[in-house]
């Protein structure tokens, strides 16, 4: 009777197959369970649609300087500047920006984002004053109008209506 011989590295193959397609189909799972890119999801394609208008470099060509007696801080701002780079702002994909203000003469970098109507600019540390942020919104064709938000918890005594605005326009 003849016997049938049979390769020791058939059954081998076999199990390193099945062990690989299990890993496989593992790491898939795990993939597909984990918490979503928020850079990558449909609300942020919609925030990016919004934003793109607003992109770009903008020279303040008309500002109020302001002057917060109770703080004792002066602000003039020169150049808003957009950037498409993304951020996190508490766990939500956003833009990087800077601000760069004449006096004090220093740059921060902020994040951003647009909505249909507006730009708003965040991430004015809490050490520099009493500002939360910048809202921008569109002034004819070509130029931006800013308005300075200011955080009700950093400057209490700030009257109400108190504001700084500014008009800027696309660099070249």
């Amino acid at each position: 009777m003849a016997r049938e011989r049979r390769s020791w590295g058939q059954g081998e193959r076999i199990a390193r197959g099945a062990a690989v397609a299990c890993l496989a189909m593992t790491l898939g799972l795990l993939t597909a369970c984990g918490p979503p890119d928020p850079c990558r999801s449909e609300q942020f394609r919609r925030l990016a649609r919004y934003s793109a208008p607003y992109t770009g470099r903008w020279i303040v060509a008309y500002g109020d300087s302001l002057t917060l007696p109770e703080l004792g801080d002066r602000f003039a701002l020169a150049e808003v500047t957009l950037d498409t780079v993304t951020g996190m702002l508490q766990r939500r994909c956003v833009f990087r920006g800077r601000l760069r203000f004449t006096i004090p003469a220093e740059t921060l970098d902020v994040r951003w984002y647009g909505q249909p109507e507006q730009a708003i600019v965040v991430g004015w540390p809490a050490e520099q004053g009493a500002i939360a942020g910048v809202s921008l919104a569109w002034w004819g064709r070509d130029s931006l109008r800013g308005t300075l938000l200011f955080d009700e918890r950093l400057a209490p005594r700030v009257r109400p209506g108190l504001t700084a605005q500014f008009t800027a326009g696309r660099a070249p």
